[in-house]
Order: C-alpha cells, then sequence, then structure tokens
C-alpha cells in the first residue's frame, strides 16, 4: 500500500518522477519538496500589486460616489429624502451585481474578503502566453507581444445583463446617425418601426453632446486663446571640446542680426561721417540734427503678464508712494484688466450681457475708487489725485454728496486755476443740480476768490505764475457761457463794466484791492450814466470827477435819435405752431441781445420794460470783475470782446481759449474753404465756429443779416471810437484791422448770397468805413490796412480800382522790398489775387511766364522798385527774372539764419521777442514765383525748406517751456511774453503749411499732377498740427473726390489715437457723412418719386454712429454743443427718430447749458416743444417767447 504525503504548500505540489533511494529516507518528513524559493517571492510581490490594485479602485469608486452625490445635490427638483433612498438602493444593486458577476467579484467589496495563494497561482499560470490559445482568451490590441494570424477571440461567456435589462449596453453600440424615421427594407405604406428612445439614452445623449469637441466660439475655446501659450523650449547643445560632434538643429542666436546692424553702420559714409567710425547719433550731432524719438508700438499683454504688470505697479508704488503719476497710470491701468478679467468671469456666469457688462463696469468702477482713495490719503496735497478721484465718483455717488466733496476741494486748493477749471466745468455739465444761477455764481465765486489770491488778501495761499491769465480765461469762458445759455445782455454788460473796470479806473482807487474797487464801481454801475458802447459814455474816470464837481448835466433830447421800426412779428399764421416760436425767439435774439436801460430824455423808469430779463443789475456781474495789469492782457480783453461780437481777430494776440470745444456751434467751421473761385486767398479768414451774440438759432439755421444790424453797428463803432484814445498805436492799429476786416467779412457774406442789391449797398457801406479808417493819422501809412482795403476792391469787382490801391500802398512801403515782412504780405495778396484772376495761366500748363501779371509784380518786389497798375501788365526780361531769383534766394537764408540763433540757444529769444522775423510773406512770394518760372517741384522744395527750420525751433521753444514751467522764479510777464513768442511761431508755422496745400491743390486742379505730393504735405502738416481747421477742410476735400476711402480713414485714426482735441473728430465724421451723400445720391439718381431698386448702403451709416459714439464717449469731447447737435441731426435724417431723441435727452446730460440744442429738439420733435419750452424755464436759460405770449400772437 502507497502512502501519499500531503504536502506543505498544495499550491507548488509536484509529483516526482524519479526516486532514489537514499539513507536518509527516514528524515525526508522534514525536507518539503514543494516548496520553492522563486515561487514564494513571486507569490509574495502577487499579493502586494493586488492589494494595491483594490485600494486604487476603492478610492476611486468612493470618489465617484461623492461625485455623484454633489451633482444629485445641485438638482434642485427631487427632495433630499428620495435622493437618499435612491443611492441607497443603487448601492444595493450594484453590490448584488459584484457577488454575481465574475470570480474576482470580491475586489470591489470590503478589505476582510481572503485572498487564497491557489488563485493567485492559478491566475498567474492563466495569464502565461503558453495557456491558453489566443482564439479563446480576450486580450486588448496593444497589450499583445507579438503579432499573430488571429487578433481576435470567440467569448462563449454568455452576459447576464442582457437577460436582465431590456436592451444592450450603450458601450457595445456602436453610434450612427439616423437620417429620417424610415428603415431599410420596409413598406412605408404598411410597416413602420419606432424610434423612441429612452429617459437613459436621452441622458446619456446629452452627457456626449458635452463631451464632444468644442468650437472656436465656445467658452473653453476662449479660455484656452485667453491663456498664456506655452513656451517652447529649445534643448541646449552641451559645451563640447569637440567641434566636430554631431547636434541635432542648428543654433540661430542673435550675433548674426548684431553683426549685420554693425556692418550696416560701418558701411554707410556721409560728409560728416566719411571714415564711417561714428554711430547715428553722432553722426546726426554733427550734422546739427536730433535723433529721432522712435515711438515703441502698444504691447498686448496676456492675462498672465497683465498680473505682473500689477504686481509691479504695487511693487513701485510700495517704494515710490510720492509719484502722483504712477498713481494716476495705475488707476487708468485697470481699464486695460477689464476686458481679460471680467470677460472670463462674464463667459462661466450665464446672465443678461447688459447686466454682465453693468456689473463689471461698476466693479471696475470701485477698484479705481479705492485705488485713487489710497494715493490721495498718501499724497494728501496733489490735486491731480483728487481730480481723478472725482472724476470716478461722479459714477458712484449722489449729486449732493458729489458737489459737497467738489466744495471742499476748491477750498482747500483756492488759488488752483485748474482745479478751478474743472469744477466750474462739472457745475455747467451736471445736469442734476444745473440751473444757470447756481453755474453763474460759482463762476462769480471762482473770479472773486482767485482775485484776492492775487491781490495778496487771502494770507493763506500764494499766488501762482500767470494767474492774470488764467482769470481771464474763465471771465471769457463765463461769458459765453451766458450767451450759450441765451443771456446775451448780462454778458454784453460783463464786457461794458470789465472795460470800463480796466481802461477808465480812477487813479485814486488803483491801490485798492479788487473788491474795495468793485465798491467804488457799484453806484457809477447803478447811477444810470452811460456805458461803454452806448451814446454819450466817458466812462467810470470821468463820472468820478464830475461827482466831486456836482454830477453831469442831463444830454438834449436832439441827441438822441433812436427810432425803432414795429414790424409785425409773426408774419405767417399758417405755419405750424413750433415754427413760427423758432422764428420769434431767433428774431428777438438778434434784435435784443444789448441789455435795457431807461432812456431819462423819455421819462422812462426801470418798470417800463417789458422783459425784466433785459435788465442787468450789479449783483450778477460784480463778483466776476478782475483786474488786468499788463496792457498785453488788456489787448486781450478787447479782442476776445470783439470776436465775441462777431469781428474777426488776430488769432496771435488774442490767445486761443483752455477749452474751445465748449464754444464750438456752427457748422461754417466745417464747410469753410470751399470757394472755389478763390482757391489761394480763401483761408485769409478762417472761420472759428463760434457763433456770435445774437446768432441763436437751429443747427441749419441761416443768418438773417451779415453783421449785427443796424443797433449792433452803432454799438461797435462807440465802442472803437470811445477806445482808440486810451490805447497805444499798436493796440489801435489791431483794432483797426478787426474792424476793416469785419467789413470783408461782410462782404464776403453778401457775396455767397445771390442778393445783387444788398451786396451793392453793402459794398458801399464797407467802403466807406474802410476809408474813414484810412484816413487816421496812425493809419495812413500802414500797408496792413491798405492790402485789406485792396482785397475789399477786389472782391466787389473793382480790378483797376484794387490795383491802383495796391500800387499806392507799395509807393508808401519805399525801396524796403524783402526785408519789409508787411511789404511782402501785401505783394504776396497782389500775386495770388492776379493769379486767381487767370491772367496768363492756362489749364494745362503755364504759359508765356513773362506775361503773367503775377511775375511782373513779384519782380518788382525783388527789385525794390514800385509798379504802377499800368506797369504790372509789362513783361520782365529773363534777366530780371534770374535777378530776382536770386535776391529771393539770398533774403531766404538770411531770414532762416536769423532763426538759428533761437534754434541752437532758444534762451535768447526772451530778450527780444518782437523781433522773430514773419516769414509767411517772404516765403510765399518766393514760392509762388519760383512756382510761375519753373514749376511745381520747385515751389515745393521751398515750403519745404521753410517749413523744417520753423518748426524745428518751435519744437525747441516748447521743450525749453515744458523743461521751465517748473521754476517758481519766473515772473509772470517773462512767461507770458514767452508763450506769446511760442504762438506767433505756431501760427507762422500753421500758415506756412496751409499755403503749401492751397498751391499744391491749385495745381492739381489746373493741370495734371500726382496726388502722392499733396497727399503727403497734407498728412505730415496735420501730423504737427492735428487742430487745424483749414488744414484738414483742404484734405477732407481732396480724399473724398475719390471713392477709396481707406486711406483716409487710416489716418484720421492714427490722428485721433495720439490726440485729444475735438477738430480732426469732427472732420472725420464730416468726412464719412459727406460720401455718405454721395451714394445715397448715386442711388436715388432717377428715382426720385419711387422707391429704390437697391438695398440703401448701410455701412457708411454704421460708421457714422460708430465715429459718433466713441468721440462723444471721450472726456475732452463729451461737451462739445456742435457733436451733439451733428449726431441728433444724422440720426433724423437716417429715418431713426426713438434714437434720435434718446441722443437728445442724453446731450442734456453734457450740455444742459446750450440753448441752440432745446431750439433743435423743437425743430425736429415739434410735438414736444411744452416739454421743452418747460424744461428751459426750470434750467433758468433764457425764454424770450414764452407759450401763453405766442397764444396771444396768434389769436390778434
Amino acid at each position: 500500500m502507497r502512502h501519499t504525503i500531503m504536502a506543505l504548500f498544495p499550491a507548488f505540489a509536484e509529483v516526482e518522477c524519479d526516486k532514489v533511494d537514499d539513507s536518509t529516507k527516514e528524515l525526508d518528513w522534514l525536507n518539503n519538496k514543494s516548496f520553492q524559493t522563486g515561487d514564494a517571492l513571486s507569490l509574495h510581490s502577487r499579493f502586494l500589486e493586488r492589494n494595491s490594485e483594490r485600494l486604487n479602485e476603492k478610492e476611486s469608486s468612493v470618489g465617484r460616489e461623492a461625485s455623484s452625490e454633489e451633482e444629485q445635490k445641485e438638482e434642485g427638483n427631487v427632495p433630499s429624502k428620495r435622493k437618499k433612498k435612491k443611492s441607497e438602493k443603487k448601492r444595493k444593486k450594484k453590490k448584488k451585481h459584484k457577488k454575481k458577476s465574475g470570480r474576482y467579484s470580491s475586489s470591489g467589496g470590503s478589505d476582510s474578503e481572503t485572498v487564497y495563494p491557489s488563485d493567485l497561482k492559478r491566475e498567474e499560470e492563466g495569464s502565461r502566453p503558453q495557456a491558453a490559445p489566443l482564439s479563446s482568451r480576450f486580450s486588448w490590441f496593444d497589450d499583445l507581444q507579438s503579432p499573430t494570424e488571429q487578433p481576435f477571440c470567440v467569448d462563449r461567456k454568455a452576459d447576464t445583463a442582457n437577460w436582465t435589462y431590456k436592451s444592450l449596453y450603450r458601450g457595445d453600440v456602436a453610434r450612427y446617425k439616423r437620417k429620417g424615421s424610415s428603415s431599410l427594407g420596409l413598406d412605408p405604406l404598411k410597416q413602420g418601426v419606432s424610434w423612441e428612445e429612452s429617459e437613459s439614452n436621452k441622458r446619456h445623449k446629452g452627457v456626449d453632446k458635452k463631451k464632444a469637441a468644442d468650437r472656436y466660439f465656445s467658452t473653453v475655446s476662449r479660455q484656452l486663446l485667453r491663456s498664456e501659450p506655452p513656451v517652447p523650449t529649445l534643448p541646449t547643445i552641451p559645451d563640447c571640446s569637440d567641434a566636430i560632434s554631431p547636434t541635432s538643429f542648428l543654433p540661430l542666436g542673435d550675433n548674426e542680426d548684431n553683426k549685420e546692424e554693425e556692418t550696416g553702420v560701418r558701411v554707410q559714409t556721409s560728409s560728416a561721417n566719411p571714415l564711417g567710425v561714428y554711430d547715428s547719433s553722432t553722426a546726426l550731432w554733427l550734422q546739427g540734427k536730433g535723433q529721432q524719438v522712435q515711438t515703441e508700438p502698444q504691447k498686448q499683454y496676456t492675462p498672465t503678464e497683465k498680473a505682473g504688470r500689477t504686481e509691479e505697479f504695487n511693487r513701485r508704488l510700495r517704494e515710490q508712494p510720492a509719484d502722483t503719476q504712477l498713481w494716476v497710470q495705475f488707476i487708468r491701468y485697470q481699464d486695460e484688466l477689464t476686458a481679460t478679467v471680467f470677460g472670463m468671469e462674464e463667459e462661466q456666469q450665464g446672465q443678461d450681457p447688459s447686466e454682465r457688462r453693468k456689473s463689471s463696469h461698476r466693479a471696475v468702477l470701485e477698484k479705481k475708487l479705492s485705488i485713487a482713495e489710497r494715493a490721495v490719503a498718501t499724497n494728501p496735497s496733489c490735486v491731480a489725485l483728487q481730480l481723478e478721484r472725482l472724476r470716478i465718483c461722479q459714477e458712484l455717488w449722489e449729486p449732493s454728496l458729489l458737489t459737497k466733496e467738489w466744495k471742499k476741494l476748491v477750498f482747500l486748493h483756492p488759488n488752483s486755476a485748474p482745479l478751478w477749471r474743472e469744477y466750474l466745468l462739472f457745475t455747467q455739465s451736471y445736469f442734476s443740480n444745473f440751473t444757470v444761477s447756481k453755474v453763474n455764481s460759482a463762476y462769480g465765486k471762482c473770479l472773486s476768490t482767485l482775485s484776492a489770491v492775487r491781490d495778496g488778501s487771502m494770507v493763506s495761499h500764494p499766488a501762482l505764475p500767470g494767474i492774470e491769465e488764467d482769470m481771464l480765461d474763465i471771465f471769457t469762458q463765463q461769458c459765453h457761457f451766458l450767451r450759450q445759455s441765451g443771456h446775451s445782455e448780462k454778458a454784453i454788460s460783463l464786457f461794458q463794466a470789465m472795460i470800463d473796470f480796466t481802461f477808465y479806473k480812477p487813479d485814486s482807487v488803483r491801490e485798492l484791492s479788487t473788491k474795495q474797487q468793485g465798491e467804488f464801481f457799484e453806484p457809477f454801475w447803478d447811477s444810470g450814466e452811460a456805458r461803454v458802447g452806448e451814446l454819450g459814455a466817458r466812462g467810470w474816470k470821468a463820472w468820478m470827477l464830475q461827482q466831486e464837481r456836482g454830477g453831469w448835466l442831463q444830454p438834449s433830447a436832439e441827441e438822441e435819435e433812436d427810432e425803432e421800426e414795429d414790424e409785425e412779428e409773426v408774419k405767417d399764421r399758417s405755419q405750424p405752431r413750433h415754427t413760427i416760436w423758432l422764428d420769434v425767439e431767433s428774431s428777438r435774439e438778434a434784435a435784443h441781445w444789448l441789455p435795457w436801460r431807461p432812456d431819462k430824455v423819455k421819462g422812462q423808469s426801470e418798470e417800463d420794460c417789458e422783459d425784466p430779463d433785459r435788465q442787468v443789475l450789479f449783483d450778477d456781474i460784480g463778483p466776476s470783475l478782475i483786474c488786468l495789469s499788463t496792457p498785453e492782457l488788456q489787448l486781450r480783453l478787447l479782442l476776445r470782446f470783439l470776436s465775441f461780437l462777431g469781428l474777426p481777430i488776430d488769432r496771435v494776440l488774442s490767445a486761443t481759449p483752455c477749452q474751445p470745444g465748449l464754444l464750438l456751434e456752427n457748422l461754417s467751421f466745417l464747410t469753410q474753404g470751399n470757394d472755389l473761385w478763390r482757391p489761394l486767398t480763401s483761408h485769409d479768414l478762417p472761420d472759428l465756429g463760434i457763433n456770435s451774440v445774437g446768432h441763436m438759432t437751429t443747427l441749419q439755421g441761416t443768418r438773417k443779416f451779415a453783421g449785427l444790424g443796424k443797433q449792433g453797428e452803432t454799438f461797435v463803432t462807440n465802442v472803437l471810437n470811445m477806445l482808440q484814445p486810451v490805447l497805444p498805436a499798436p493796440h489801435r492799429a489791431a483794432l483797426s484791422l478787426s474792424w476793416m476786416q469785419y467789413e470783408k467779412f461782410k462782404v464776403l457774406h453778401c457775396l455767397h448770397g445771390s442778393n445783387k442789391k444788398r451786396l451793392r449797398s453793402q459794398g458801399k457801406r464797407s467802403k466807406r468805413v474802410s476809408k474813414q479808417l484810412l484816413k487816421e493819422p496812425d493809419n495812413r501809412s500802414s500797408l496792413v490796412l491798405w492790402r485789406e482795403y485792396a482785397h475789399l476792391e477786389w472782391l466787389l469787382g473793382n480790378l483797376d480800382e484794387a490795383r491802383k490801391v495796391f500800387s499806392t500802398a507799395t509807393v508808401m512801403g519805399g525801396t524796403k522790398g524783402l526785408k519789409s515782412p508787411s511789404l511782402c504780405e501785401l505783394y504776396l495778396l497782389w500775386a495770388q489775387l492776379e493769379v486767381e484772376d487767370g491772367a496768363g495761366v492756362q489749364a494745362g500748363g503755364i504759359t508765356a511766364v513773362t506775361v503773367s501779371p503775377a511775375v511782373c509784380v513779384l519782380t518788382r518786389l525783388a527789385e525794390g522798385t514800385c509798379p504802377s497798375s499800368s506797369s504790372s501788365s509789362q513783361a520782365p526780361s529773363p534777366v530780371s527774372i534770374l535777378k530776382a531769383r536770386k535776391s529771393y534766394e539770398q533774403a531766404l537764408t538770411a531770414g532762416l539764419s536769423a532763426l538759428d540763433p533761437n534754434l541752437h540757444n532758444p534762451q535768447a529769444c526772451r530778450k527780444g521777442q518782437d523781433d522773430l522775423p514773419r516769414l509767411r510773406g517772404l516765403v510765399g512770394c518766393y514760392a509762388l514765383f519760383q512756382y510761375l518760372t519753373m514749376g511745381i517741384q520747385a515751389a515745393n522744395a521751398i515750403y519745404s525748406q521753410a517749413r523744417e527750420t520753423t518748426e524745428a525751433l518751435h519744437q525747441k521753444l516748447i521743450l525749453n517751456k515744458q523743461l521751465n514751467s517748473n521754476e517758481e522764479a519766473n515772473l509772470a510777464s517773462t512767461s507770458h511774453t514767452s508763450s506769446l513768442h511760442v504762438n506767433r511761431l505756431a501760427s507762422e508755422c500753421e500758415a506756412l503749411a496751409v499755403q503749401q496745400a492751397a498751391l499744391l491743390r491749385y495745381h492739381n486742379s489746373i493741370s495734371v499732377f500726382p496726388l502722392a505730393t499733396l497727399r503727403e504735405t497734407l498728412t505730415s502738416s496735420l501730423s504737427t498740427w492735428p487742430s487745424s481747421a483749414p488744414l484738414w477742410s483742404i484734405y477732407v476735400q481732396v480724399e473724398n473726390r475719390y471713392h477709396s476711402a481707406g486711406r483716409a480713414r487710416r489716418f484720421f485714426h492714427s490722428v485721433t489715437r495720439n490726440n485729444s482735441s475735438v477738430v480732426p473728430r469732427l472732420f472725420a465724421i464730416f468726412a464719412e457723412q459727406q460720401r455718405k451723400q454721395l451714394v445715397d445720391a448715386a442711388l436715388r439718381s432717377g428715382f426720385h418719386d419711387a422707391a429704390l431698386p437697391i438695398l440703401p448702403e448701410n455701412g457708411l451709416s454704421n460708421r457714422v454712429r460708430g465715429l459718433f459714439e466713441r468721440t462723444i464717449s471721450t472726456e475732452t469731447c463729451s461737451h462739445c454743443p456742435l457733436l451733439w447737435r451733428m449726431y441728433m441731426h444724422f440720426l433724423l435724417s437716417d429715418g431713426q427718430v426713438d434714437k434720435a431723441k434718446g441722443i437728445f435727452y442724453k446731450a442734456l446730460q453734457n450740455i444742459p447749458w446750450a440753448k441752440g440744442l432745446y431750439m433743435d429738439g423743437v425743430q425736429l420733435f415739434p410735438e414736444h416743444l411744452q416739454e421743452f419750452v418747460d424744461l428751459m424755464t426750470e434750467k433758468e436759460l433764457r425764454l424770450r417767447l414764452p407759450l401763453e405770449e405766442l397764444d396771444i400772437l396768434l389769436e390778434d
């Protein structure tokens, strides 16, 4: 009987075939034949792997259950108790399913289940390749160690899930997209298939959609685009001594680029750098040129880089908390973060876009406010940070709190004129608290406070340099505010009081403070005596002297010749009610802009005034009186008063106001220079776009007469006659020039009309006034006045008489020739008029050069002889033409060399301010002479040479002025003369640019000439002088002749991007509007009564709207009345009535003081007449015709 010994390790029991008898057979029970050391180690490692896999599966199952619970919690439709029951049922089902499935169902259970080594051994044996054939074992194709002939298997094991559930497992079903509801092989009439899907399939279908690939516009894709791209890293080559070692790529460093640049610099040689050893900056210095400043393009930052920039800002502000510019940059930098930070958050949230935009905008404002408050706390004395904080608070705070903060700020800094300007602009444009009386009192408070600072009465704050100039600017702004709101009587009274207060001040009160002088002036104002501009006015000084002697004698009734013609105000009662109101309102504005005074001769008193608003009390003007100590500022006051009345003035002497956009309200500003019959001289009197007093009408309304009317002409004459004796000779000449240009302006206005009778009568009056001015002793030898009078005769058609006047003036000029700027300007005008007249210049080219009267005139100027009216037609000899060209060249060289000391030493300009040579006449004569004798290229070279030198000097002076602006030791007079010098030079540069552009445009219109030269000239000039309306007018006229607008649009964008002026933006809008009118006219040609055969062109409309929206969103342009009124008219002409009405109410929030805006509203929306009139009454705008009075007029 054979004994079978049970192995100690059954898994490794083996049958021994070869048994060898040994002497130690009795001890075999101690030797286990089934135990092997290698098998035990593999068993142990297998057990550890299974253990770790079971733990990982347990953790992942727990995570999936937790995530499923969270998803179930987010569903708000199922109550919590039902959710718990469902989760418990699912767990039970899972446990049952695990027990029923495969041999390793225990792997997903608890850790207490035992894993036997025999099972592991069996599994390991079963996984060996030789254990079973491939066709009967399931395996992944990627796990195959070697390719086989049959890479598939037959699974004969039944799937119990197919018996339990209704359908196959969704993972085992191939997905496809079904087209239609039919099935192949079925009769659609008798048979059909139901394609209804279960709820689980629908739910899984939605999940599959989410898991599908995202398109480029999806949230994930947009976030991926905004994210920082991965930085590509190139493998570095290890340092190796072997130079022939193979590498996987060729290294391309920056050394090659640097070598190319260095070799390029060495090759370039010039007269200043013959050997090529100097660098570019040294070579430019040797040539007397400065190195051009290259502006770096704006870099687009990724979100990560922007976060780094924020950290950099914070670090720099911690190190430099007193850097106010850095604080302002950090505040404005927050706007750049809005698109990135809030854009990503908006995509993650499912809110309405407008609501998200509002919330993000408010969040940015609050963030900027917190930064601004921190900056103000660090720098409490900085006005710029305070202003930035209040600008941010304007959209966050209540009106009462905002007003209180503004008053607190101006109380803390009463000597800061820029701060006062900002406060006045806020008070003037804040609709919630706006009334005319409040704003007028704010102006009075500002001027009285600055006067106290100037006088030294306010000891706590010193007077800053240039305070008198700032006070005059604010005073002028107050007068224009009153005029725009309709209170022209108060504005005129302010100017009258200031002229008396400045030029007729008694000597006994000059040493007193401004407030005390105003107390002495009040009795004179209330006495009823004649004021400036009124008949019999003698001034404040004479009145006080006569008061000490016993008062004035009553004037006789013969001196009064006031005969008012009562005309019927309502001429056509059949017109609509709103039209009659507009006509009567504008006619009363034109007739009654002077303040009403009781006539003592007729026995009138203050109770006899029909309109109490026409009377002006001292309380309305007293706080605004200021003292001007220098003659230059006194002349500036007079010139601004004449400009207020509508007279042309010298812009250099009057100086441009600080905020010119507030005054623009006339469309003539955009249409100037369109006179085709005056291509060279149409820019002599540039239009400022500011309505004169008495001209209050709608945007497209026309003036009833050219000037101020009979009453206004008498007023201006009295003002000028009264001021002539008290002014020095140069100031009298400036006033006389303004008066004569005003007469020429009225003649030009009549020329544009078609009434020849009015032109003849106006011409007679203008000639009579001009001759009276020339008869004055100071004006008889004034070449400037003779020049204007000759131009007046030429405009009236008296060419022979005009030539005689020119010849007479040249005789008075003597033999100064090219050394006299006034004589050069006179000859230039004469030659330009001769060229415009067309004598000697034929279309298509220049013929008979020596026969041209213009060449004869310019040759006589160079020779220093005086041509007569008859000799101007005599042909000069070729030798005289050559001599004249040589003389012009020498004179221009001398004139430009005279600028060189100022160019290299700008400090020298302070010693002789009036020694700056006026080159516009000389350069214009030389360029026109070259054009008529040699061609347009020679003339263009002359202009380019002169502009380069003058603009270089101007840039030097600007830089020098900025460097010296922080020096407190500079006197106010010194700074005033320096600014005057800079303004005069800027005027010369702009005049040369206008002359050059006008000549090139004229030549382009009469002959074949490439347009590139004219475009290049205009773009370079406008890049330097972006606020020049004549240059923009020429540019728009040139570009609108061609259909392609891309070049002009890009140029407009480049200029407006770097400039905050409203002028280029207005011309950009005007150019697009003209282009739209051209396209609309072409579309409607031949279809006046029928509908359009094609759809209208909407692209230009959207572009114009976009330009308007971007312009009104800027801070400097949002208070321009002309811009808002143009926008409103454009929308209405485009058929968008509701949007036009919305823009009207939006305009009221920015320019509530502009009466013209309300009149446009009445014209465009007549059904709201009562509402607009009530609003004008509420805001205290001047209403000359109440609706109750209108009803009475219509009943009569």
